[in-house]
């Protein structure tokens, strides 16, 4: 079974039930503690009562700096809210792991930014070395990765659209909320992947209700391609795509067609329009939750709720 571990200023904890206990433990960063994985089944087992969980404050269980790498349409209803037909050639981009945030830590709008959206993913925490070239079989994974966490691409739309420029829309401080536990896995659990439901909800509205079954390149396909190119080292963070439901969508194919045949700047005025018409963007005052859990319970990574504001 999996081991929910949580990270608060004082150290590691790992969760049972309502209650969390220590982990003896000198790790500082994920690489270490993933490296002392005797300590957090010692925790687990131990006869200590614990502290109530909603005693603790967590923080992000990936800790920075580290490498954080994301993949881009990858779920199918995704890629049909995002106007794309026939095949999707995987893409990867880089996020700055200056936005990793914890799981309770608001979400800060820039002052430049009007357009921004949620993506719930799942995030792969790797446990071992990535070598390029590397090649990733589904019996594989539990060779390479340690855990799961929740994460929150959240993003810049109005910079990332006008600019094409993923890297600076997706990387600001606090937009890739983590945790708040780090799931740690047992070999047998990784059977279980596909049945894992990903569901985030803005102000309790439900926006985004998918397995991972909807993905299209999965966790072992998606290291072997990654290994292409980046190697990867225990404690970095793969986010694996987000489903359907966000915000941003692909406008009809006949606005399309005629936004086209307009300058730049006068198609972007008008689709920034239209958009400023959308209620599901986020706003100063909204809580986004997410979860993400299999139908049994056999894997839980909790829930994450983080409210909106503004920069001041």
């Amino acid at each position: 079974m999996s081991t929910n571990v949580l990270r608060t200023a004082d150290g590691w904890w790992v969760v049972r039930g309502h209650r969390a206990v220590p982990v003896d433990t000198k790790a500082a960063t994920t690489a270490e503690l993933i490296a002392d994985r005797a300590a957090v089944r010692e925790a687990a087992l131990s006869d200590d009562t614990g502290t109530p969980v909603a005693d603790l404050v967590a923080l992000s269980p990936v800790t920075t700096p580290c490498r954080v790498v994301a993949q881009m349409v990858n779920y199918r209803s995704h890629a049909r809210d995002s106007g794309f037909t026939g095949d999707i050639p995987p893409a990867f981009f880089r996020k700055a792991s200056g936005s990793v945030s914890g799981p309770a830590q608001a979400v800060v709008r820039p002052s430049h930014v009007r357009f921004l959206d949620y993506e719930i993913e799942l995030g792969l925490v790797m446990g071992a070395p990535l070598p390029v070239g590397t090649v990733v079989e589904e019996r594989d994974l539990p060779s390479y990765v340690a855990g799961l966490v929740i994460t929150n691409d959240v993003s810049a739309r109005d910079v990332q659209l006008t600019k094409t420029q993923f890297y600076e829309s997706k990387s600001y401080p606090t937009f890739t909320p983590t945790g708040p536990y780090l799931t740690l896995l047992e070999p047998e659990d990784f059977a279980h992947l596909l049945g894992l439901r990903l569901k985030l909800s803005v102000n309790g509205e439900l926006r985004q209700d998918r397995t991972l079954a909807d993905m299209i390149v999965r966790p072992a396909q998606a290291l072997t391609l990654l290994a292409r190119f980046q190697t990867l080292e225990p404690g970095d963070l793969l986010l694996t795509g987000t489903p359907g439901g966000t915000a941003l969508k692909a406008p009809p194919k006949a606005v399309e067609k005629i936004g086209s045949l307009l300058p730049p700047a006068a198609k972007w005025k008008a689709f920034f329009k239209s958009q400023a018409r959308n209620p599901h963007y986020l706003r100063t005052g909204d809580v986004i939750t997410a979860t993400i859990s299999s139908p049994d319970g056999r894997i839980d990574l909790g829930e994450q709720r983080t409210p909106v504001t503004d920069a001041e």
